[in-house]
Order: structure tokens, then sequence, then C-alpha cells
């Protein structure tokens, strides 16, 4: 399967050490939560912070290493947010089959509401996957066209001093 004229194991290989780290960090906050840790110290382990350092990352990566432009971007966005997703809906089934909550299904971030239900689990499904990934991809872009700018910028400079 070819994307963007790369194979879907070239976007996995270049991704794999974000792709790792969503899954370690997304695992231990479950555990953490499962384990009886509290909501407002398992917080801290956030899977969301590791996916917008990824979206840094790779927003300024991806360019200048020669893996592509701004339309490679949002197969490791997809990727980074599947990732994430595999992690989440099963946590929320895994609540609303037991009927206990874990840091993927507590009140707290479902505007005080039981999250325990399978319209969260489709939620993050659907949404999460496309818009979260779009998202990244939107702010990716902006980074990337700002990088390349300062890059491009700062080799003319290089260039007028030598001369």
């Amino acid at each position: 399967m070819t994307i963007f004229g790369k194979r879907l194991s070239d976007y996995v290989a270049f991704s794999k050490p974000f792709l790792g780290l969503i899954l370690v960090v997304g695992i231990a906050r479950l555990a953490l939560s499962l384990g009886g840790v509290p909501v407002s110290t398992a917080k801290w382990i956030s899977i969301t912070a590791v996916i917008w350092i990824g979206v840094l990352y790779y927003a300024v990566r991806v360019h200048p290493s020669g893996f592509g432009s701004y339309k490679h971007l949002l197969p490791i966005f997809v990727l980074m947010s599947l990732v994430a997703q595999a992690i989440i809906v099963p946590a929320i089934v895994l609540a609303i089959f037991t009927g206990h909550d874990n840091i993927y299904s507590v009140p707290e971030y479902s505007f005080g509401r039981d999250s325990k239900t399978w319209l969260h689990a489709g939620a993050h499904l659907a949404l999460g996957t496309t818009i979260g990934s779009l998202m990244g991809w939107l702010v990716g872009c902006l980074i990337m066209f700002a990088t390349k700018k300062l890059v491009t910028r700062g080799k003319d400079m290089n260039a007028a001093a030598r001369a």
C-alpha cells in the first residue's frame, strides 16, 4: 500500500519513535489509573502532550530529512492518532464492561458526565482518528511552513555573509 508515493511501512519506520512513546505513555497512564493512582496524578502522563510534541517534531523534521513535504505529514499524524485510539477505545470499553472508571472514562474529562458509553468510544474512533489527525496536520503544516521559511532565510543570510 502506498500513500503519497511512499509505502505505509516507510511512514511507520519514520514515525516509530513517537508511535512507541504514545503506546508506552498510554499504557502507563491506564496502568496507573487501574492501580489506584489518583486521576490528579495520572493526568500528568499525557498521550495528548506526546502527540503534540510529535506534531512539532515531525513538522520540523520531515522536510530537512528529505522524507517529504506537507502531504507526508498527514499519514504520520494519522498513525499517531490510531495508536492513541488503540489504547483509549479499549480502555473505555473496559470501563463499560466493568462499570469502573479508569483515566480514559472519568467524568472529569467528559464535562462531568458518565463517559462509560459506547457513544464515547465511537466518538474516539470516528473523531479522534479524523479530526484529531487533521488538527495535527493543520498545525504541523503551519510549523513546517515557518521552518522552511526560516531555513531558506538562514541559507540566504549565510550565502550573503560568504560573498
